[in-house]
């Protein structure tokens, strides 16, 4: 379904615009191409102003360009911090006024994991024993995961300091966790723990190399629940050799967000954008974008907000949504 009545694709404004936006869809998927961050900004030729401006994001900074009108549309990974933002916990004070268009799932789980040397059991016995942890953590500043972990350590009155405090160390490090600067850290003895997300690449090495999963506890998995964010399950079956059940916090899904005030109109055009290009944008190399699936709550991603009116009116106009 076209938006309106489309221009031809080989006019001068609509070819410069494709030329930059090919080469840069082509550059973000280069190993040795490492700005793979997107801002689109678009406005009327001529203007002053940028118009509207789409933030291909991952973290927590997204929220913040939302607020301060840096950016209309952005995305969020994972939806927990939106849960977060939208109740006004953990750093965000007031809550926000956000909403979602859809959400990219992709099913992923927090790991605390451990050495068994260390005994722990537990995140409690952490703070218990004030164990001097050697942890390592994504190297990324920005990343989510150390909000998410510090919201955790909070919700057990303890901070990364206290870890530190302790006779610990925190190593902030460059790679997802199965790098040779990280696992393979703990493999040589130089760490005791690597906490982070994307456990689908990294849980069977670790358990390989006899490391185990911290649980949150119960009274603390209550209080998390209390900030937005929500319970997850690592299981024997998803990674044979854990063991029993370890219950962590949800690291799922991508959600596409704005503000509650954001353009009727043009919330609206950009779900028709989609919708229009959905045989064009990549789906796990098959099939058109799923958007029956990414505009509801789905089990790998969940939208953590309601839905614009805009992206609501489209969906349901297009039979996505009854």
């Amino acid at each position: 379904m076209p938006l309106t009545q489309q221009i031809p694709l080989h006019t001068p404004a609509i070819m410069r615009s494709r030329l930059m936006l090919e080469a840069a869809t082509e550059l973000v998927g280069a190993n040795e191409w490492r700005n793979r961050q997107v801002l689109i900004s678009m406005r009327p030729q001529g203007d002053s102003k940028w118009r509207t401006r789409f933030y291909a994001s991952d973290g927590p900074d997204s929220i913040d360009m939302i607020v301060n009108g840096e950016a209309d549309i952005a995305i969020c990974n994972p939806g927990g911090v939106l849960g977060m933002a939208a109740k006004g916990r953990g750093p965000y004070k007031t809550p926000l006024p956000l909403r979602s268009l859809m959400v990219i799932p992709q099913f992923d789980q927090l790991g605390f994991a451990v050495t068994a040397k260390t005994g722990l059991k537990t995140m409690a016995d952490l703070k218990r024993t004030k164990y001097p942890l050697r942890v390592s953590l994504r190297g990324q500043p920005d990343h989510s995961v150390h909000l998410v972990c510090n919201q955790v350590l909070s919700a057990y009155g303890m901070t990364l300091d206290d870890i530190v405090s302790w006779g610990g160390k925190v190593l902030y490090t460059e790679g997802l966790p199965y790098v040779p600067e990280r696992l393979g850290a703990v493999e040589r003895g130089e760490l005791d723990a690597v906490w982070d997300e994307a456990l689908p690449l990294w849980a069977s090495k670790a358990i390989k190399a006899g490391m185990r999963y911290l649980p949150i506890d119960e009274p603390q998995l209550q209080l998390l629940e209390a900030d937005g964010l929500r319970r997850a399950a690592i299981t024997d079956e998803e990674y044979p050799g854990l063991g029993e059940t370890v219950w962590t916090l949800d690291f799922s899904g991508w959600p596409v967000f704005c503000l509650e005030s954001a353009d009727e109109e043009m919330i609206y055009k950009f779900c028709a954008a989609l919708d229009a290009r959905k045989v064009r944008i990549p789906w796990l190399g098959d099939g058109p974008l799923p958007l029956d699936v990414l505009c509801k709550d789905n089990k790998d991603g969940a939208l953590y907000l309601p839905l614009h009116a805009g992206a609501e009116r489209f969906w349901r106009e297009r039979g996505y949504i009854s």
